[in-house]
């Protein structure tokens, strides 16, 4: 691993260690625009026509990489290795000079976020440096460490937050947000992101130091942190695998937007939804449009568990669950702030219980966003589960106990762009 001057060195073994990398960016002159070759992270991408949009703005657009299209998984993943060696070789594709740490703002209205983006020092969960909140699905971790083993890369970084103290980093980064960015581009959803580097060794260890005193939730990305943490047990170390791409925000002064990502039930129709449900919770049909059931959702809310039902053209308000079916259905060896969580009754009490649905691709999509959950509901005659989010404090806390909530239970953003900067192991 790569590393410049004092930031790699002198920092405590119980805190962040984020490093300096040779970043890989798309070079300007050889692509349409950097707006068209950036793309969501993998998992945002509502397949299939967001990744036909993406696929049509640019021939490079980043979602070649990663989600690549091929009969068989093994294709796919050596047809990214293959298409990223081929974007290196033509220039489309090229490494800066010297290691940098990056500053990344994004802005849009009154939104502005800034961050870090560095590799991250691995650490076992145990240590409690990097703290998860989601359980994880074995499939889609191997599915992205086979394409991260194939392509030797970190394509894109994953969103973790820490609570800062105003000093180090910060400075370091505010003071950087005013120099001249290496790029600037306005994605089509309207957000103008902007890149720095940042190189000197003092900039460097003042970032370090600070970091080294704090952990950090991950917010969005945990396949890939555990996709990390497999392949860095596959490689001797040291190696480049120890080390993982990430964006740390600072969200003392830049906190995040907490969404809540939504259950698509192709294979459960609306009406035997609610059949299961009846008497168990209470359910009302609520007006549209979307927008409005939503605001009805939000305010049921705050009386307890529940949820928007949708797909028949429809919504469906589901709320007030049965006490002894909740005293049934749901183990009592977690923390009460667990067991009251919308995500916890819903895969514990409504799909396994009442749907008996496996939580298996075939039987659950996981989407985030709410017109196209409703969308896919309505066209394959399924159900949309739409959700409420968590609060930030409500998952940070759980983590801090160790506690995994069901995977999938949130939507932290703005999420990074995919494909302003990439890490290549080749390099470290």
């Amino acid at each position: 691993m790569n590393t410049t001057g004092p930031a790699a060195d002198d920092v405590r073994a119980d805190g962040l260690r984020l490093l300096p990398f040779r970043g890989l960016r798309y070079v300007p002159e050889r692509v349409g625009s950097l707006a068209a070759v950036t793309s969501p992270p993998y998992d945002v991408v509502v397949r299939p026509d967001g990744l036909h949009h993406l696929e049509s703005a640019d021939p490079h657009n980043i979602v070649r990489l990663i989600l690549p299209q091929a009969m068989t998984a093994g294709t796919r993943h050596r047809k990214a290795a293959v298409t990223l060696d081929r974007w290196l070789a033509d220039g489309v594709l090229a490494p800066d000079p010297e290691p940098a740490l990056y500053v990344y703002e994004q802005r849009s209205g009154d939104l502005l976020q800034r961050g870090i983006i560095g590799a991250l020092e691995l650490s076992a969960p145990d240590r409690g440096i990097v703290l998860p909140h989601e359980d994880v699905m074995p499939h889609v971790v191997e599915d992205r460490a086979a394409l991260m083993r194939t392509t030797a890369a970190n394509l894109e970084p994953l969103l973790l937050t820490y609570v800062g103290e105003g000093d180090g980093a910060t400075r370091v980064i505010e003071r950087t947000a005013q120099r001249e960015p290496l790029l600037s581009t306005t994605t089509e959803d309207g957000v103008h992101h902007r890149l720095w580097a940042v190189t000197d060794p003092t900039e460097l260890a003042a970032v370090a130091a600070e970091l080294a005193q704090h952990q950090a939730l991950i917010a969005d990305g945990h396949h890939r942190w555990a996709t990390y943490l497999r392949l860095q047990h596959e490689h001797d170390s040291p190696s480049p695998w120890n080390y993982g791409l990430v964006l740390l925000v600072d969200t003392a002064r830049h906190p995040l937007r907490v969404r809540a990502i939504h259950r698509l039930l192709s294979r459960l129709p609306v009406a035997d939804a609610l059949a299961a449900l009846e008497g168990r919770f209470r359910i009302r049909r609520v007006d549209g449009p979307l927008p409005a059931a939503m605001e009805t959702l939000a305010a049921a809310v705050a009386d307890g568990n529940a949820f928007l039902l949708a797909g028949d053209g429809g919504f469906h308000l589901v709320d007030r669950p049965d006490p002894a079916l909740l005293a049934e259905t749901v183990r009592t060896d977690r923390p009460e702030a667990w067991r009251t969580l919308d995500a916890t009754v819903l895969h514990a009490t409504m799909l396994d219980h009442l749907w008996h649905i496996p939580d298996a691709p075939e039987h659950i999509a996981y989407i985030h966003d709410t017109e196209a959950a409703v969308e896919q509901a309505e066209r394959r005659g399924g159900t949309a589960v739409l959700m409420h989010p968590v609060r930030e404090e409500v998952v940070r806390d759980l983590a801090r106990q160790g506690v995994t909530m069901p995977r999938k239970s949130t939507s932290f953003g703005p999420k990074p762009a995919t494909g302003l900067v990439l890490r290549s192991l080749a390099l470290d």
